[in-house]
C-alpha cells in the first residue's frame, strides 16, 4: 500500500536566546518555532515483511543514520509492529541551512507510520519518541508554532503574526556544533516573556558567532538587512526576512544574487501534516 505526499515542513527559529549551560553541557535557550510553506514530501509503501527500507538517494547519508529509517525503526521497536515500509523522501529544504529539514522529515515519519501501521501512540508519545532522534523532532510533531524552553523540550502553543517570508540560503552549510561550542557564543542572555516576543523582542545569539565564521552568511544578513530586518535561523546558513505581502517579497527575491537560493513563503502556525493526517484517517476509517 502506497501513501504519498506527506508533509515535512521547514521551521524559522523566529528568535533564539542561550539563557544559560547544563552541567552536562546542553545549552539552555528559549525561542519560536513557526512553520513555512517550503516542505519536504515523503511516500510511504507500506510491506508486509518486516523490513524498513529506502528507496530515495540521500547524497552523503548512509542508509543506516537516516533519521527517516532511524525513526521507523524506533516506532517498530517501541510498539512491536510486524509490518516494514519502504520510504521515498523527495527533499526540498536544504541541508545545513536551520530549517529543521531532517528533524522534520522524522517527524512526518512518526506520525505518518503511526497512523498506516496502525500503532496507535498518542501525540505526546510520539513526541517523546522523536526526542531521542533530536531536539526539535517534538516540535514537529506537535504540529503547532511554539514557544521553547529548556533544552527545547518545554513548549508551550503561540499565535505569532503569519508573514510572508523571503528566505535565503547563501549556498554554504553551517555546522551547528561548531557555533555551540564556541568560546565566544553569549550564554546568559536574561530570560524573556511571550508577550515580551510578541511586541518586538528578541534576537538570534547565535548570529554573531556566525558572521564571524562564515562570510557569505554575513554577507547575505547585510544584504537583506537592506531591505527588512533580518534574522537568522537556528545556527544557520539560511536568514529571512518578513514582507507584509507575497509581491513585495518576491520584488526582493528578484534581485537576490546569483549564487544564492531565495523562497518566498508563508509564515504557518500550523503544520500542513495535520491536515494530511487528518486526510488519511478518513481514508482508512
Amino acid at each position: 500500500m502506497l501513501s504519498s505526499a506527506w508533509p515535512a515542513p521547514a521551521k524559522l527559529n523566529l528568535f533564539l536566546h542561550i539563557t544559560g549551560r547544563r552541567d552536562d553541557g546542553y545549552h539552555l535557550l528559549q525561542t519560536v518555532f513557526q512553520f513555512i510553506q517550503l516542505q519536504d514530501e515523503i511516500d510511504f509503501t507500506v510491506l508486509e515483511s518486516d523490513t524498513v527500507t529506502r528507496s530515495s538517494a540521500m547524497p552523503g547519508v548512509d542508509v543506516e543514520d537516516d533519521l527517516v529509517v532511524r525513526a521507523a525503526r524506533l516506532l517498530k521497536e517501541k510498539t512491536g509492529c510486524q509490518l516494514g515500509v519502504d520510504i521515498n523522501v523527495r527533499k526540498r529544504i536544504p541541508e545545513g541551512g536551520g530549517l529543521g529539514g531532517g528533524s522534520s522529515d522524522a517527524a512526518t515519519t512518526l506520525v505518518a507510520l503511526n497512523e498506516l501501521w496502525q500503532c496507535g501512540l498518542s501525540t505526546k508519545d510520539l513526541a517523546s519518541l522523536g526526542l531521542s532522534l533530536g531536539a526539535d523532532v517534538p516540535v514537529f510533531v506537535h504540529a503547532h508554532a511554539v514557544w521553547a524552553e529548556g533544552v527545547g523540550e518545554d513548549f508551550t502553543d503561540i499565535e505569532p503574526v503569519e508573514p510572508w517570508y523571503l528566505v535565503i540560503h547563501p549556498g554554504i552549510s553551517v555546522a551547528t556544533a561548531e557555533v555551540f561550542n564556541t568560546s565566544d557564543l553569549t550564554r546568559n542572555t536574561p530570560a524573556i516573556t511571550i508577550r515580551d516576543f510578541l511586541e518586538g523582542g528578541g534576537r538570534n545569539d547565535c548570529e554573531s558567532v556566525v558572521r564571524k565564521r562564515y562570510k557569505e552568511v554575513a554577507d547575505a544578513l547585510d544584504w537583506l538587512g537592506k531591505f527588512a530586518p533580518t534574522k537568522l535561523t537556528g545556527t544557520g546558513a539560511c536568514l529571512f526576512a518578513p514582507f507584509s505581502d507575497e509581491q513585495e517579497a518576491i520584488a526582493v527575491q528578484q534581485q537576490l544574487p546569483d549564487n544564492w537560493q531565495g523562497y518566498v513563503v508563508k509564515g504557518l502556525n500550523q503544520s500542513p501534516l495535520l491536515e494530511r493526517l487528518a486526510a488519511e484517517k478518513l481514508k482508512l476509517n
